[in-house]
């Protein structure tokens, strides 16, 4: 995977090549931020510089979420209208070997372990932790999910928060009321003007769509802006869609439009992968299966029959508060553990959800590999490798990115 590697900053041109220039800035901007930020944001180049290592390619194959890191967990509300706390991107989604998502996290955790005022001791000893609830919840062939009556710390805060939570609150906070009727508030920050041939792109892929659902006249626009979200999408195709739900000003609602790109991981792998009709249906297939619940409103959407034709995922528009913030864990390292912890058993847990689908091993498979004691250790020094590589990108895009500045 190492073979023929550019240099970190002619990597990331190169595959940013072509995105939005005004958020592609804002992307530039954050990944300067530190090495965690970095690595959120570069999946493509950490995957290119993934070790060459036997565990890598013998372990089994399990559906991925391909992107796994610490800021890759939150709550969210599921198509039955329930609070769920889960994984909540799966841009890079695929079949994969069973590590590839654990070793990922594990990197970030050594990566992030300074900002969140841990030794390099303390880190170590929390990933050794983490492997061994993950492989002890991979071992038991069980399926579950969180519970908002048995979650601690930070992830009950967050369920309870989002049952707080009214429709009106979230329009509120993305929109402003002119005359009666709601508009996208374009603070720079969230949002940013769409240009009316994206708005006339966007209106026509949602009229092709809506066509085809239970009630169509839910799905007409009211108001298209491009979105600002994430780090490693940004500069990609992507709106925020005021609809018109039920169809009063406090009944509208938000929808989350997406570009869906080629997964960089599956890219990289030598095990077969389903025929995918497009990348959106990749996304969502893998999404739908991985997660307890779904998130409400999720769809693939093409503008075309063709396989090479753009798709985007749909789903409903989910607050960026409800994501995990590390913030909350500085310096508090048993709340920290505790959230490892949940990751664990989330991550285990999606993997066995989709257990002998789509050419995935068998839960007999994992539950045995996962018994296994030797790669417990590989992955924590794989897991220190790739830290190591991560740092040393961020350290050079970091200096490149300064001077780039001064001119």
């Amino acid at each position: 995977m190492q073979q023929g590697r550019k240099d970190v900053l002619s990597a990331i041109l190169e595959y940013n090549a072509g995105r939005d220039p005004e958020r592609l800035a804002l992307k530039f901007a954050a990944l300067r931020r530190d090495a965690h930020s970095f690595l959120r944001g570069t999946c493509h180049r950490y995957m290119d510089c993934l070790p060459d290592d036997p565990l890598l390619l013998r372990a089994p194959v399990s559906m991925s979420c391909g992107d796994m890191h610490l800021e890759n967990f939150g709550s969210y509300v599921g198509d039955n209208g329930l609070a769920y706390f889960d994984i909540n991107d799966f841009d890079e989604a695929t079949l994969a070997p069973v590590v590839h998502d654990p070793l990922r996290l594990l990197t970030d955790l050594l990566v992030f372990g300074d900002s969140l005022s841990l030794s390099r001791g303390d880190a170590q000893a929390m990933a050794q932790a983490f492997i061994d609830c993950y492989a002890d919840t991979l071992a038991s062939g069980k399926a579950r999910w969180v519970e908002r009556d048995t979650a601690l710390g930070l992830v009950r805060d967050l369920l309870d928060d989002l049952r707080k939570r009214t429709l009106v609150r979230m329009l509120n906070s993305r929109t402003e009321l002119k005359a009666g009727r709601r508009h996208i508030r374009l603070d720079g920050i969230k949002a940013l003007p769409a240009s009316r041939a994206q708005k006339a792109a966007v209106t026509a892929l949602l009229a092709d769509f809506a066509a085809s659902q239970q009630d169509p006249a839910f799905y007409k626009p009211l108001d298209i802006a491009r979105r600002i979200s994430g780090n490693g999408s940004l500069g990609l195709e992507r709106y925020i869609i005021l609809v018109r739900g039920a169809g009063a000003a406090d009944s509208n609602a938000l929808l989350d439009l997406k570009l869906a790109t080629p997964s960089v991981l599956a890219a990289a792998m030598t095990n077969p992968q389903p025929p995918w009709k497009s990348e959106a249906e990749r996304i969502v297939a893998l999404q739908a299966a991985m997660q307890a619940m779904p998130v409400a409103f999720l769809h693939a959407l093409r503008s075309g029959n063709k396989r090479n034709d753009p798709s985007f995922v749909l789903r409903l528009l989910q607050p960026g508060q409800d994501r995990v913030d590390l913030e909350h864990c500085r310096d508090r390292p048993k709340r920290l553990a505790r959230l490892l912890a949940t990751m664990a058993q989330t991550l285990a847990w999606a993997q066995l959800r989709g257990c002998g689908r789509l050419g995935a091993a068998t839960a007999d498979e994992l539950v045995a590999f996962a018994q296994q004691k030797p790669w417990r250790k590989q992955l924590l020094a794989l897991a220190r490798q790739c830290a190591e590589q991560v740092e040393t990108d961020w350290q050079d895009y970091a200096k490149a990115y300064d001077e780039s500045a001064k001119t």
